[in-house]
């Protein structure tokens, strides 16, 4: 029986690094990297043998193959990392209706389904890395679904993480970080919803962050010193304040 791992995601940012360093996690005898791109999934750099698995896991499609996959083979599945996921920086009402649903499908679904499939796959011990943001403690206007879908993921894998016995899982809660997130959430023919960013972080020191704290069978991994104090203040003021901070961050008007 083969011990794989999965990660979504794979092509790009925090996804790809987690392939790149699999081998600080633990040692697997294949890891099958999910992504649309087939072509960037073949060039995977990793310390192990990579099956890539070209899929858009925004279709409910996909999650059918997927299955048939895992009945396939003999495996026994140590780590899933959901890490694919995208976000929109726009009012809700200047974003199709398509978009914010698909946002919905890719950074809400596709987890549930990957994590529920995989579930009785995986070996005792077992580990669910789920990446969701600091966005999640917070309402934030213009940035609305993407920031309630990661609210949806933090509650999801925290609830998870209790009702498993022989699984431990984890959200991954990063700041503002350094990947091809923006291509997609910023509309370069408009003016910018996003003009101040506190803090840019490199996705190398979040997934090593999260290596540590997975292996300290964390419930939340957040890396940086503004995310984690940001994370704590929004705790503790009212959103409505902490809306109109935001606001105002960012030369927004409010109805």
């Amino acid at each position: 029986m083969k011990r794989i791992a999965i990660i979504t995601g794979a092509s790009s940012g925090m996804g790809k690094r987690f392939v790149e360093t699999l081998d600080t996690f633990g040692k697997f005898d294949e890891v099958w990297a999910i992504a649309r791109r087939a072509d960037r999934l073949a060039a995977l750099p990793a310390p192990c043998p990579v099956k890539p698995v070209p899929m858009d896991l925004s279709d409910p499609a996909s999650y059918e193959r997927y299955q048939e996959l895992l009945a396939a083979e003999d495996v026994s599945v140590g780590l899933l990392v959901n890490a694919s996921g995208y976000g929109k920086f726009a009012a809700v009402m200047d974003t199709p209706l398509a978009d914010n649903l698909n946002m919905v499908d890719l950074n809400c679904k596709a987890v549930i389904a990957l994590c529920q499939l995989t579930i009785p796959y995986m070996e005792k011990d077992g580990t669910i890395i789920n990446i969701a943001s600091v966005a999640a403690f917070q309402p934030i206007p213009y940035i609305d679904v993407y920031a309630a879908t990661k609210s949806f993921v933090v509650s999801y894998s925290r609830a998870l993480n209790r009702e498993l016995k022989n699984v431990h899982v984890m959200a991954v809660c990063p700041f503002w970080t350094k990947t091809e997130f923006f291509d997609r959430a910023i509309d370069k023919s408009k003016d910018a919803v996003v003009k101040k960013y506190a803090a840019m972080y490199d996705p190398k020191d979040i997934v090593a962050r999260a290596w540590r704290d997975a292996k300290k069978h964390k419930e939340i991994s957040m890396y940086g010193f503004v995310a984690r104090g940001q994370a704590a203040l929004v705790k503790l003021l009212p959103h409505d304040l902490v809306m109109k901070v935001w606001m105002g961050q960012q030369g927004l008007t409010e109805k």
